[in-house]
C-alpha cells in the first residue's frame, strides 16, 4: 500500500506503467520520502522521448531541538548535556561552538557535551534548532527522482517550491509544448502547477 494520498504512473505501456510505480514506490520508500509526498503523478512515454514527474508536499514543520535528543542538567558553572541520540551530534558541536567558542564546549565522549559558563540558561539551551530537515528535503527529492528516470534522460528542467514540485527529464531537447503536458498532469491530481 502507498503511503500518498494519490499516486499514479501513466505510460503507453500498461506493464512498464506498474513497473515504474513499483521502482518509484521502492526509491521514495529507500529515500524516506513517502512520507513528505503527498500527490505524485509520473508520466513516461519512451517514443517522445519523456519522463515528467509533479507532486504535491506534505508541510514539513517539525524542526529538530537540542531538547529532542539530549538531557541538560545544570551543574555549578557547566552544564552537562547527555545525548541519547548522536545523530545530530556533529551539527549540535559545530552550533555550540559557534555561539559560545571551543573553549567553553568540552566532548569527553559521544555521549556527552559540557558547557563551561556559557551566557545561556538551560531553557535556551534545549530550544537551540540543531537541524530542519525540510533544508535538505528538494536535494533528496532531485537525487530520487533522477534514480526514478529512464537511463539516459540526461537533459532535466526541475522546478520546487515548498509545496510543489515539477521535474521532467529526456533524452532530447525538451519540447516547447512541455509545459501544457505539466499543467495536464497537475489537473489529474486536481491541482495547479506552481
Amino acid at each position: 500500500m502507498f503511503a500518498v494520498e494519490y499516486f499514479e504512473v501513466e505510460c503507453p505501456e500498461p506493464l512498464g506503467a506498474e513497473y515504474y510505480k513499483q521502482i518509484a514506490n521502492d526509491v521514495l520508500l529507500d529515500h524516506n520520502l513517502l512520507k513528505v509526498v503527498s500527490k505524485l503523478h509520473i508520466f513516461i512515454d519512451p517514443r517522445i522521448p519523456v519522463f515528467v514527474a509533479v507532486g504535491i508536499l506534505k508541510k514539513i514543520t517539525t524542526v529538530i531541538r537540542v531538547r529532542d535528543f539530549a538531557n541538560v542538567n545544570p551543574q555549578e558553572g557547566k552544564m552537562t548535556l547527555v545525548i541519547s541520540d548522536e545523530t545530530y551530534l556533529a551539527p549540535t558541536l559545530k552550533i555550540f561552538w559557534e555561539r559560545f567558542g571551543k573553549e567553553k564546549v568540552e566532548q569527553p565522549d559521544r555521549f556527552t557535551i559540557i558547557l563551561y559558563e556559557v551566557p545561556a540558561s538551560p531553557a535556551e539551551i534545549e530550544e537551540i534548532i540543531v537541524a530542519d530537515p525540510s533544508e535538505s528535503l528538494h536535494k533528496d527529492l532531485i537525487y530520487a527522482l533522477r534514480c526514478i528516470a529512464p537511463e539516459g534522460f540526461r537533459l532535466r528542467s526541475e522546478i520546487f517550491t515548498t509545496e510543489k514540485f515539477i521535474f521532467v527529464a529526456s533524452e532530447d531537447t525538451l519540447a516547447e509544448d512541455i509545459d501544457s503536458l505539466v499543467k495536464a498532469k497537475f489537473a489529474l491530481m486536481g491541482e495547479v502547477p506552481p
